[in-house]
């Protein structure tokens, strides 16, 4: 290692020094080149400042920029407006002092630039109604999911000549980003009824950009069918959540499934009842009656009889029979007044007939918790404890015949039965598609710097190199060449190698190396890896035809000595 790192040394010392500085210069340009790729690729050249405006706005917001001097841009589906990175709080600035945004700016802002002078009572009414449709406007706005809105409002128009007095009616045409839109829609027409006055809520349409009826006619919320089955939905979702809180803990969110079916009875009932207390009675009046009855008879006349036609018979004195009646009666009456109670109850809630769970619980959880050797005695005993903890948690009841089942089964794989898909190819590339597209430019920011910098830079070190191993053949390298096969040519080229002085002769380049046996002659291999003394005239002709001509005649020279 320690050689390897002084043979680099030695490397670098022989280039010389401009060589070394042409190389730091190409390294150093390099380097910042490719820094500034990945800093300039991988930052946004333009940062949003507003989303979600009207075309009007971004307008207005194009014209106020360009007059400030910030370049812009806007998004492909003209809603959003981009300034570049860094110049994002200047621009809300510049906006904010021209009220910029103010699409939805058209609340009762509107009367103050609306002079008074020469203003009639229907323009006023005009103003009025769309100052009211821009504040409820914005009012809409606010809700989560609404990225846009327009209220159009038709007031009562009192006249003196109709039967009928007419009632307000609105409409609200919603532009929704998101799957909440009926929900929403429905508290849309409670805020607009709100607002105006004698509006109802049957009264206001709501609509969606895309055409679709959200909301219209009569309030779903006064309907009783809607009403109970919202009572029961909320029965059943209570129900269900008890239970799931008592047995996730010990099975798992994802080992077991609750559903909950809720007879609910939500007739009105109204009940009275008087009640009378007897031992908080209080005599109020006594009531007495007496009478006294007596009455006597007796009768003037003899009755017919055997004993008048009886001779020598004594008839009485010819008085009749007497009677006599005597009767006495006392009623007494007392009146009391007593405490009384009068109940009447109301009942406008529900009560619950009837609940049936079940419950379903995995498989393998069951196994899991018993271990691998449990039989089906265990598994019935374990799923008759879940059992008992749903029963405590849903608040069952026997009396009202609830029905509570239990059942083990083997879950799909998946959340709710649905199995899980693998991702495929084409899902990871969506998912690092950005990632690869950064890397690439970097890739190619890269290639450029070095094809378009760097080659140019390393052809015209090479040219210098040229031009300095002219000077190094002057100063007595000439002997580095190879000697050519021809012996007197080879001897007079030794011979000449330290007194020749031809200052520029350039320097032929190294011979490649090959794969020989350490064991192999030297000799032979130069042989083998010489090049021929043509070639080697050649190579000095076409590199400086004069020099070459003035090594011919120093070697004809000797060889006539």
């Amino acid at each position: 290692m320690f050689e390897q790192f002084q043979q680099i040394i030695s490397n670098l010392t022989a280039l010389g020094t401009r060589r070394l500085a042409i190389l730091a210069a190409v390294g150093v340009f390099v380097v910042v080149g490719v820094a500034t790729a990945a800093f300039y690729l991988n930052r946004p050249a333009f940062e949003p400042i507003y989303i979600g405006l009207e075309p009007d706005d971004v307008t207005r917001m194009g014209m106020a920029l360009a007059d400030a001097g910030i370049e812009y841009d806007v998004n492909t589906d003209g809603t959003s407006i981009l300034v570049p990175a860094g110049k994002t709080s200047r621009a809300r600035m510049i906006l904010a002092e021209k009220g910029l945004p103010n699409s939805s700016g058209t609340g009762y802002e509107l009367f103050d630039n609306l002079g008074s002078l020469g203003l009639t009572a229907f323009m006023q009414e005009v103003t009025r109604v769309r100052a009211l449709e821009g504040e409820i406007a914005r009012s809409i706005q606010t809700i989560r999911g609404v990225k846009g809105a327009r209220v159009h409002i038709v007031l009562a128009d009192r006249g003196n000549f109709r039967f009928t007095e007419q009632t307000p009616t609105a409409s609200v045409v919603v532009r929704y980003e998101g799957a909440h839109a009926e929900a929403s829609a429905l508290a849309i027409r409670h805020l607009v009824a709100a607002a105006v006055p004698g509006l109802q809520a049957e009264n206001v349409t709501v609509l969606d950009a895309s055409g679709r009826l959200l909301a219209a006619g009569d309030d779903p919320l006064n309907n009783t069918a809607t009403s109970n089955l919202g009572i029961k939905a909320t029965v059943e979702n209570e129900v269900a959540d008890s239970v799931y809180k008592a047995l996730a803990p010990y099975l798992g969110n994802m080992n077991f499934r609750v559903s909950v079916q809720a007879d609910i009875n939500t007739d009105q009932k109204q009940i009275e009842e008087t009640i009378f207390d007897p031992d908080s009675r209080v005599e109020r009046s006594v009531q007495v009656v007496r009478s006294e009855d007596a009455s006597a008879q007796q009768s003037g006349s003899t009755p017919a009889t055997v004993e008048q036609n009886l001779p020598d018979q004594t008839t009485g004195d010819g008085s009749g029979p007497s009677s006599s009646e005597r009767s006495e009666r006392r009623e007494e009456t007392t009146n009391y007044e007593l405490n009384t109670k009068r109940i009447a109850t109301i009942s406008n809630g529900y009560s619950v007939n009837r609940l049936s769970i079940a419950v379903v619980v995995n498989q393998d959880r069951i196994a899991e918790v018993l271990g691998g050797n449990a039989d089906a005695a265990q598994v019935e005993a374990k799923l008759a404890e879940i059992r008992q903890l749903a029963i405590a948690a849903a608040g069952v009841s026997d009396e009202r015949g609830d029905l509570v089942q239990v059942t083990a089964v083997e879950f799909m794989e998946g959340v709710d039965g649905v199995p899980l898909s693998e991702p495929g190819m084409l899902d990871l590339v969506r998912e690092h598609l950005g990632t690869v597209i950064n890397a690439l430019s970097f890739v190619a920011a890269t290639l450029l710097i070095v094809f378009l910098g760097l080659r140019p830079l390393v052809r015209a070190l090479s040219g210098d190199g040229n031009t300095a191993t002219e000077g190094a053949v002057g100063d007595g390298e000439l002997g580095d060449l190879p000697a050519l096969d021809d012996g007197t040519l080879g001897d007079s080229m030794a011979a000449s190698d330290d007194g020749m002085n031809l200052p520029g002769l350039p320097e032929l380049p190294s011979l490649p190396s090959i794969g020989v046996n350490a064991s192999a002659d030297p000799s032979e291999l130069l042989a083998k890896m010489r090049p021929s003394p043509e070639e080697r005239l050649t190579m000095i002709v076409d590199l400086d035809e004069e020099r070459a001509a003035a090594i011919l005649r120093r070697w004809v020279r000797q060889e006539a000595a």
